[in-house]
């Protein structure tokens, strides 16, 4: 079985092309298809085939496309790879099947390649990747936006992967095919600087020194026609190396080995992050698939609730990458120290300020804006945005795909993020959470009381914040005997007092969780808490405490999931026969509430 989307949507069986069904059909699949072995929500499925616009059915339509896509898969032999899972949907894919990841395979063994000097075969595996692709990704859904921002995408690493052909065989010898090939690629896109300098770079070795100079004249008319911008530093010490007739050399890069960076001076220090954790504990699935996601570039959102550990674990996947972005690793905090959110402008500041890049920024947003990424664009970073209040303050400042990255922690999906690779941050198990308390507290005390061990941390919820705290506290408090602390943890009306150590209070993390909920979500959260504590509810129940009708109530859970205040279920079930729950935490800070206000 074959799919493609590096040209025209299809899927072949045996060289036989499958009917892939009507328009939505196919959108549903596209984008399915354009994030493999990856989950996509269904709130983005829903965006991709109706816009801003779905009707009320929308959810059930799209089951049914769902369902279609399933039977057609599955009498082509292809069996169930199309699975469901906690709100969203996942297409399960072999590298062999689909081009776009034999694309993304190949691109990245040439790199590995590049990076260990061995140029010639670098290039020839970045021509081998450049060959499966078969055209402008997806033309006929181009009218579809979203389809469009992944298409976007994939042709963003295309050109990305042309430039790293070009380095690696101009590092070869292959000179004159390099100063040929380039020129309707340049033609296309005029923008972009690397690959108007390594075109440069061949036309002069070539002995096509006035067309080199007449290439970077292109460019520069085109920069300040478009977006009112000069070329960068570097491309003009090589247009006057060039000029001066001195050898313009490709110069290695130590992210590629390609060049890329050769004629960048790096103004990040090779780390701007807070200090890993020293005890990290666990996440090792989540680790991997973050390390997977960061290394295809792009966009990464790490969601869940307050205390789950999202900037923790950005923190250790961000140093493990360190020598894979030469230009830097940082972490930039989007909130101010009251919690409320900063403003793009200053985010942006920032950023040029921690990168460096010499020139004044325009004072027009939207072109400030660009110019960072244009900085991106032009340079392997990784930016970590944490705790992102919402898409809107930062859309602008992402990378839109390779060579820089970025993962953004943040309490909601923020689903209207367009080609983000998303994972969920669940809280721990219970092996991982007494393994968590054991690092912090010490295995000998831990192991003198294993089961009150077990209790602290199943009261904490398996949240790592509160199981950190409860380990901080009992480490200071060395007569305090585990199982009075679980005592102590046991009774809801008390237990977030319990839980703070030094500067480090569970409860500040949930009131800030709180505040970034709306009205109608606090009020709604707040009936919730009236349930009975750390069991499952059902629609019906939710419904009755609400005070609304089933479909209302269903809304409202619905949005509540999005924010992370309450857990979905595992598996594709009716609204009726669906379980949910609180996280136990926010479950007693909503108690807590409603307990302060019947005593008012």
């Amino acid at each position: 079985m074959r799919f493609s989307v590096l040209g025209p949507l299809t899927v072949e069986v045996s060289g036989r092309t499958l009917p892939l069904g009507p328009l939505k059909q196919r959108l549903v699949l596209a984008l399915l298809l354009c994030r493999p072995n990856t989950l996509v929500s269904v709130d983005l499925l829903t965006e991709a085939v109706w816009q801003e616009e779905p009707p009320r059915t929308a959810r059930k339509n799209l089951q049914v496309y769902i369902s279609a896509l399933r039977k057609l898969l599955c009498e082509a032999g292809a069996g169930n790879r199309l699975v469901h899972r906690t709100g969203s949907y996942l297409l399960q894919l072999a590298e062999p099947e689909l081009d776009a990841l034999r694309f993304r395979t190949l691109a990245r063994s040439g790199r590995e390649a590049a990076v260990n000097g061995t140029f010639g075969t670098a290039a020839r595996l970045f021509r081998q990747s450049l060959d499966v692709w078969s055209g402008p990704p997806l033309p006929e859904l181009s009218r579809f936006p979203l389809i469009q921002a992944e298409a976007d995408r994939l042709t963003n690493r295309y050109l990305g992967v042309c430039e790293d052909w070009a380095e690696a065989a101009l590092e070869s010898g292959q000179t004159r095919e390099v100063a040929d090939t380039l020129a309707d690629l340049v033609e296309q896109h005029p923008s972009r600087e690397r690959l108007t300098a390594v075109q440069m770079t061949a036309l002069h070795r070539s002995g096509r020194q006035s067309e080199a100079l007449a290439a970077y004249d292109g460019l520069r008319q085109h920069l300040s026609r478009e977006l009112g911008l000069a070329p960068s530093q570097a491309l003009e010490t090589l247009y006057r190396a060039i000029l001066g007739g001195k050898e313009a050399g490709s110069g290695n890069s130590s992210s590629t080995g390609t060049g890329r960076h050769a004629d960048h001076p790096r103004h990040v220090a090779a780390t701007l992050l807070p200090p890993d954790t020293p005890d990290f504990t666990g996440r090792r699935d989540q680790v991997r698939e973050l390390l997977e996601a960061v290394a295809r570039g792009g966009r990464v959102v790490l969601a869940g609730p307050p205390g789950v550990g999202k900037t923790a674990l950005a923190v250790h996947v961000a140093h493990r990458l360190g020598e894979e972005f030469p230009d830097g690793t940082l972490l930039v905090r989007t909130r101010e120290e009251d919690g409320s959110p900063r403003t793009g402008a200053s985010l942006l500041a920032e950023l040029r300020r921690l990168t460096g890049p010499a020139d004044r920024m325009p004072d027009d947003a939207e072109q400030a804006a660009a110019l960072w990424r244009a900085w991106l664009a032009d340079h392997k970073a990784l930016i970590v945005f944490d705790d992102v209040l919402d898409e809107a303050g930062v859309r602008s400042l992402l990378p839109v795909a390779e060579p820089s990255a970025a993962i953004v922690t943040a309490r909601t999906q923020l689903a209207g993020l367009a080609s983000a690779h998303r994972i969920e941050v669940p809280p721990y198990s219970a092996a991982e959470a007494v393994e968590l308390l054991t690092r912090v507290l010490g295995l000998g005390r831990v192991r003198s009381d294993q089961a009150a061990a077990e209790q602290i941390v199943a009261h904490c919820g398996m949240l790592p914040l509160a199981v950190r705290v409860s380990g901080l506290k009992l480490a200071v408090l060395r007569h305090l005997p585990l199982s009075e602390f679980a005592a102590r943890l046991a009774d809801p009306l008390t237990m977030l007092d319990e839980l703070v150590a030094g500067d480090i209070a569970v409860r500040h993390h949930l009131t800030n969780g709180w505040h970034d909920l709306d009205e109608a979500e606090r009020s709604a959260l707040h009936r919730l808490g009236l349930l009975p504590l750390s069991q499952t509810f059902t629609l019906d129940e939710a419904a009755a405490v609400l005070g609304s009708p089933p479909g209302v109530a269903l809304r409202q859970l619905e949005r509540l999931i999005e924010t992370g205040a309450v857990t979905s279920p595992l598996s594709e079930v009716t609204a009726h026969t669906a379980l949910y729950a609180l996280p136990r935490l926010t479950h007693i800070y909503a108690r807590g509430l409603v307990a302060r206000d019947l005593a008012g």
